[in-house]
């Protein structure tokens, strides 16, 4: 069931989910801790949202790059974006800054990675397994 999926629309679907979550939530629900529900800047969820993010995004991009397009450039992009959003943890002031960069690179990277295996449809190389 879950092989018929098109991981890359499920990532760049995380990766919106994420920046919407990061960008708009707080103008909606600034009065959440006064009912002593935080997830704002929950530390917990956010490493949550981009661990799934990050999973979401290995497995889409490792399946276009073994079995379609054999590019490094999307795995680069990804690679760069999760970076980025990794950084926004641990440079909280520059949370805003990071954020739009990160969900760009990732969303990228999944654009250009199903982009390249509709193009390419199936690469046969050295690696192929069959």
């Amino acid at each position: 069931m879950f092989k018929n999926w098109n991981w890359d629309a499920v990532g760049i679907g995380a990766s919106l989910a994420c920046a919407i979550h990061c960008a708009l939530l707080p103008l909606f629900f600034s009065s959440l801790p006064l009912l002593g529900i935080n997830i704002l800047h929950n530390i917990q969820f956010e490493l949550g949202m981009i661990l799934l993010s990050f999973g979401i995004g290995a497995y889409s991009l490792y399946h276009g790059y073994k079995k379609h397009h054999h590019s490094y450039r999307p795995i680069i992009l990804f690679t760069i974006g999760i970076g980025l959003m990794l950084s926004r943890m641990l440079f909280r002031e520059l949370d805003l800054i990071l954020l739009f960069p990160a969900a760009f690179f990732i969303i990228i990277a999944h654009i250009n990675n199903h982009n390249s295996c509709r193009m390419h449809n199936h690469a046969h190389a050295d690696d192929c397994d069959h």
